[in-house]
């Protein structure tokens, strides 16, 4: 009787595997580049794969974190991955102005309010008034990180030199050993040593006036991927727009991004709510493009603005944007 009870056992564990299988075996797969692994904005893709929400939408995702968005883009039009999520707008626009068949398909972040720059506690920096002559970090170039210390450069009208250091947590290091007088992250990171003064903030990305209602990161794919995969990058619109309306509703979602990048549940709900307006973050948002192109043209990264043809082939969300 043990016997014929283990046999049907097997056999039932079996049929639960094959069926799994092939569920598995239905899905789409994209993959996609996400800069800054652990970011709050960034942070849909993992915790709606996790919660079944792109499982229930027909698609598995396979995620490659990268260390910013010029990485991201170039690992979009280099056909490794899909989707880049989290580039630069201006670093978008330089590319498609020379020819990168690169094409918008949704908002990451609208404002700049969550990239902070700060100095270790004990620096005779006190803000962005004396850097001159500093070096003040960005994540790497055609990032928005690029353009937003470029504006603050410009903003404050100081000499400070622009390093790439690529993410939030390898500029830490070079921050706290003085290998980089100014460092660059947004929260969750450095969101204690804030509070507790180990360092002190010295300038936000909204202190660049066009940036503070400006879509700064978008997310693209290329227009390959887009002729072949209109219908699955729809399906991740869908779910993408579903996971942010899980994250910012239940309190089960603030639990599992505190678990995913190892915080206090009470630093992940003071990441979201003060530095990560959910309107910012809505997917069909475009705001402040021709700000956008004056500030990419003053910065150099392209010559002129794009037509309004031009930006038609560029932005392809897969619905209407809106401001």
């Amino acid at each position: 009787m043990r016997k014929a009870l283990l046999t049907l056992g097997l056999a039932f564990s079996a049929a639960i595997g094959a069926v799994a299988a092939v569920q598995a075996a239905d899905l789409d797969t994209l993959k996609l580049a996400i800069g800054q692994r652990g970011n709050w904005e960034n942070s849909p893709a993992e915790l709606g794969q996790q919660a079944g929400i792109f499982e229930k939408h027909g698609l598995k995702l396979d995620i490659l974190y990268t260390q910013g968005g010029g990485e991201t883009m170039q690992a979009v039009l280099s056909g490794s991955v899909d989707i880049g999520i989290g580039v630069g707008t201006s670093g978008i626009l330089s590319a498609f102005a020379k020819g990168a068949p690169v094409r918008a398909i949704g908002n990451s972040t609208t404002g700049a309010n969550d990239l902070y720059w700060y100095v270790p506690g004990d620096s005779p920096v006190q803000s962005m008034k004396d850097a001159d002559g500093k070096t003040i970090a960005y994540s790497s170039n055609g990032s928005s990180t690029n353009t937003t210390v470029l504006g603050l450069i410009q903003e404050f009208k100081v000499k400070a030199e622009p390093v790439a250091t690529g993410s939030p947590a390898s500029t830490w290091t070079q921050t706290m050993s003085g290998q980089v007088d100014i460092g660059w992250s947004s929260p969750p990171r450095g969101v204690p040593e804030l509070q507790s003064g180990k360092i002190r903030l010295v300038a936000r990305g909204s202190d660049v006036p066009s940036l503070r209602n400006q879509t700064v990161r978008l997310m693209i794919t290329s227009a390959p991927v887009l002729d072949q995969k209109k219908d699955q990058i729809k399906r991740f619109a869908e779910a993408y727009a579903e996971t942010l309306d899980w994250m910012y509703s239940d309190p089960k979602a603030l639990e599992a991004y505190a678990k995913w990048v190892e915080i206090p549940v009470d630093v992940a709900k003071e990441t979201r709510d003060q530095f990560y307006p959910k309107e910012n973050l809505r997917l069909n948002r475009l705001s402040g493009i021709d700000d956008a192109m004056a500030d990419a043209v003053r910065l150099k990264f392209m010559a002129e603005p794009l037509t309004k043809e031009q930006l038609d082939t560029l932005i392809q969300y897969p619905t209407k944007p809106t401001e």
